[in-house]
């Protein structure tokens, strides 16, 4: 199951014609996860705030990190406030809604979990009026559409990085001030050399995509590492 969602359900007349969307800033579900996938054209906005890392699995993902603890985001307090004037990434901005393919992968249905404590029952701001999807449930519709297309285009780019063999195993350490040791690995990042050492055929293919700016933008990124050290340290002292 994705990250944050339990009971992922279709966006149907009949099964939500009498719920509604509770309008909140609590992002309290994401306060316990360090890391969250990003597409492609979040980068630019990514790196200003955090280390932009590489996952691997079946598909390589990029991902935005969050903390520096398995189970912790740095950037959610006790009250479920995100950090005024940094970044959420838009698979938090998602949720609660989703985009699932069909067994035959021909197309993609709306789906929400309705476990999420914003779903509940009224008309405050429904799911649906008058039987037909709302204002609220089609922008739902539209930004998970265009979330998905970044996906697909974002996929292309994590194939090319894999295939050209950029990608290398890291690790970071780091000593907070009261004398606590942290630990991150099984990540990976660009490398550096490598990335210089391509021909310049594949170097120009890539300036033509646009995904140099993206190597660049993990790149920048890496400036972020001593920012999230500070905040954990923050936290501790409080």
């Amino acid at each position: 199951m994705p990250l944050f969602y339990s009971k992922p359900r279709a966006v149907l007349a009949e099964r939500h014609g009498n719920m509604s969307l509770t309008p909140t800033s609590d992002f309290s579900f994401a306060a316990n996860t360090n890391s969250v996938p990003i597409v492609a054209t979040e980068l630019p906005m990514v790196c200003k705030n955090y280390p932009i890392l590489f996952t691997d699995g079946a598909q390589t993902q990029m991902v935005a990190l969050l903390g520096l603890r398995a189970s912790e985001n740095l950037m959610v307090d006790d009250k479920g406030n995100w950090t005024p004037g940094t970044y959420v990434p838009a698979y938090i901005r998602r949720y609660p809604f989703i985009f699932f393919e069909n067994e035959e992968k021909s197309q993609y249905t709306l789906c929400v979990d309705e476990d999420a404590k914003t779903v509940v029952e009224g008309t405050e701001n429904p799911f649906f009026v008058d039987g037909e999807p709302s204002k609220m449930t089609q922008g739902a519709l539209d930004f998970c559409r265009d979330y998905q297309a970044h996906y697909v285009a974002t996929a292309e780019f994590l194939k090319a990085i894999s295939e050209a063999d950029l990608l290398v195993e890291n690790r970071a350490d780091a000593t907070l001030a009261d004398g606590s040791k942290l630990s991150l690995s099984g990540f990976k990042v660009i490398d550096e050399t490598r990335f210089n050492a391509l021909d310049d055929e594949t170097f120009l293919a890539w300036r033509k995509r646009g995904w140099l700016h993206l190597v660049y933008c993990h790149f920048i990124s890496n400036g972020n590492w001593n920012a999230l050290v500070e905040r954990a340290a923050m936290k501790v002292a409080n």
